[in-house]
């Protein structure tokens, strides 16, 4: 590639320039790349304690359910009147130009949304632990869909940073050398040439 482009001082400056801004274009690459990792590993190990304590969350919901219906008889008309989930908002964050997910739900603490009279503890504490299992699984699905995406774009940042590094940078420090050896060779014609011409003019003086 480098012996197609002509030698002169002026493509010298364009490869050098270019070189620069390939060796610049690997080291945000690179640093892009480390910020995503460290997100990504921070997010992990978050999604790793969720997950640890998710299905004690929901087996503890379920076994409160089971009271609830056991000492109310059924719960499942009861269950009907409550309101259809539509608090659910995305919204996103930027992470070195990866956007994330930001899910965030109408949590009640556990104020009851029914009449006391129609009730008692036991339902109380089902509407409880439903209401923290729907909090954990928001949490647990925004972060998960966030590692999904770091990982995609860690998989394209590697991708240009290695273009970068293998393909780009070598290619442009080829050229310089190539133009570097060709414009020194020329001067050195050059100077040889001046030299003979002068030894010349001397001979004839």
């Amino acid at each position: 590639m480098a012996e197609q482009i002509f030698p002169t001082k002026g493509n010298l400056i364009k490869a050098k320039r270019s070189l620069r801004q390939a060796h610049m274009g690997y080291e945000l690459m690179d640093r892009k790349r480390n910020i995503l990792i460290r997100e990504m590993v921070e997010l992990t190990d978050e999604a790793k304690a969720l997950r640890g304590i998710i299905d004690d969350t929901y087996a503890s919901a379920y076994k409160a359910l089971q009271r609830a219906n056991l000492s109310m008889g059924s719960v499942s008309e009861l269950a009907k009147t409550f309101p259809v989930e539509e608090s659910l908002t995305l919204n996103v964050r930027s992470v070195m130009g990866v956007e994330l997910p930001t899910l965030s739900a109408d949590m009640t603490n556990g104020a009851p949304e029914y009449g006391m009279y129609r009730t008692n503890s036991s339902f109380d504490v089902a509407y409880i632990s439903f209401n923290k299992a729907k909090e954990i699984t928001v949490k647990l699905a925004e972060i998960e869909n966030s590692i999904y995406r770091l990982a995609i774009a860690i998989k394209k940042t590697q991708k240009r940073a290695n273009a970068l590094k293998n393909i780009m940078i070598p290619k442009f420090e080829s050229t310089v050398r190539f133009i570097t050896n060709a414009l020194e060779e020329k001067e050195r014609e050059e100077f040889s040439r001046q030299k003979v011409i002068k030894k010349a003019k001397l001979k004839k003086q």
